[in-house]
């Protein structure tokens, strides 16, 4: 029975997409950025913004799990909805992967006598213990966890305030993170760009739970999207900004590390110890179980359809959860992260890239059905908004690094071939 309320949806979405985010891939971005990274995640969130934005036309109109698979098989038909269900299943395999691989990271530098895959282990099988209990058992914990990093972000920008007005880093929230003539590059932007999507992925997941929302409101998840995206984007920005200006006079190590060497110079050793058991537990705890969901979601809308074995279409009989599909994606994310455990950077690629082009395969649904079939007059949003953000996408996605584009059209490949088969199969011509 559907069960899901708008302020549900946006927990899933802010715990999918984490609102300290920024905090774990600040190092990454400032060095990408050349300093400016304010600016940096400022244009990410705009360019965020047109995919969001033809989320919320899409959900109104086909209201159904399974994310942007769903959408483009209804708008563009069956095999290039299955590319891009193919496609999107790879960012939400590769995302919880990711996220183990960061907070054995995190676990590994506290308690270094266990190797990072027992974290991982740890992780993976804690958060699919919870999400077997049901979707309304998990969406308590994502209140919970946005609560706690809401306070952790907060805590960071109050303080990082007083401490520059202290008089340490720039002396005053100066506008340098957002632009400076002598730091301006735009290659660099481009790059950071490109790092800062990983940030706000996770918007577009609410559109899996569209079947368990409560009521007949189609557009609550449209709205939950768009929504949780400027929350998330007006936090990052300002965490940013804060953070940049508490820079000047710091030299980083470790980049990956990079939060916690500020904090420790800034707000002492003990605030960055509190602050990295933090988020090893209650981050990374946490955010893996939407990511379940997600993932498990995408798979189960895609065996109902026999795009994959059906076996993976099967609920459990008491909790109402897709356990089949939960397990196959749960112990392949656990493959993917012990396997990459020390490849963060192209395993952040790859998730890019799938993500990045299941969006493509979404703005183009738009432009099919409402500027092509129905010949809309909504000029804003049914053709230029879609318009513009596959003109984003690309250029993000032309900035990636070649490894992660060799990689991810090697995937797409795979993906038509099977495709193909199952074209031929005739199993590409069910209804949605």
């Amino acid at each position: 029975m559907p069960s899901l309320e708008y302020r549900d949806l946006i927990a899933y979405g802010l715990a999918y997409i984490s609102p300290v985010a920024p905090l774990l891939t600040f190092g990454l971005v400032w060095g990408a950025s050349g300093g400016l990274i304010a600016l940096a995640y400022l244009l990410g969130g705009l360019c965020m913004f047109f995919t969001a934005k033809s989320y919320a036309v899409m959900t109104e109109h086909v209201p159904n799990a399974g994310s942007v698979y769903g959408i483009a098989r209804h708008c563009l038909g069956p095999l290039p909805g299955f590319i891009a269900g193919w496609m999107v299943l790879l960012d939400y395999l590769l995302i919880p992967s990711l996220l183990f691989v960061l907070m054995s990271i995190s676990m590994g530098t506290l308690i270094p006598q266990f190797d990072r895959s027992v974290w991982i282990c740890l992780f993976v099988f804690a958060s699919l213990g919870i999400n077997w209990f049901g979707v309304r058992s998990s969406s308590k914990i994502n209140i919970i966890s946005v609560a706690i990093q809401l306070l952790i972000v907060f805590s960071v920008i109050v303080l990082g305030v007083l401490v520059i007005y202290q008089g340490s880093g720039a002396g005053n929230m100066s506008l340098k993170p957002f632009y400076a003539p002598e730091l301006f590059s735009i290659n660099k932007i481009y790059t950071a760009t490109s790092i800062c999507v990983l940030s706000f992925l996770g918007f577009d997941a609410i559109s899996t739970l569209s079947e368990e929302v409560k009521g007949n409101d189609k557009k609550l998840v449209g709205k939950a999207i768009v929504h949780v995206l400027l929350i998330s984007a007006s936090l990052f920005v300002l965490t940013t900004w804060v953070l940049g200006n508490l820079m000047p006079g710091l030299h980083i190590k470790d980049e990956a590390a990079a939060i916690y060497e500020i904090t420790a110079q800034r707000f002492g050793p003990m605030y960055a110890v509190i602050l990295a058991w933090l988020v090893a537990i209650i981050v990374g705890f946490t955010n893996a179980i939407p990511m379940q969901v997600g993932v498990a979601r995408v798979l189960f809308a895609m065996g109902r359809e026999k795009q994959v074995p059906v076996i993976f279409s099967k609920i459990h009989k008491k909790y109402g959860t897709p356990y089949v599909s939960m397990m196959f994606t749960t112990l392949l994310s656990l493959a993917i992260a012990i396997l990459m455990r020390n490849q963060i950077e192209l395993l952040t690629s790859f998730v890019n890239f799938g993500a990045l082009t299941a969006f493509l395969f979404l703005h183009l649904s738009v432009l099919i059905e409402f500027a092509w079939r129905r010949k809309s007059k909504q000029f804003l949003i049914h053709w230029f908004i879609p318009l513009v953000g596959m003109l984003v996408v690309i250029q993000i996605l032309t900035g990636m690094p070649d490894s992660a584009l060799r990689l991810g059209s090697v995937w797409f490949l795979m993906g038509i071939t099977y495709g193909l088969y199952l074209h031929l199969k005739n199993r590409t011509r069910l209804a949605v």
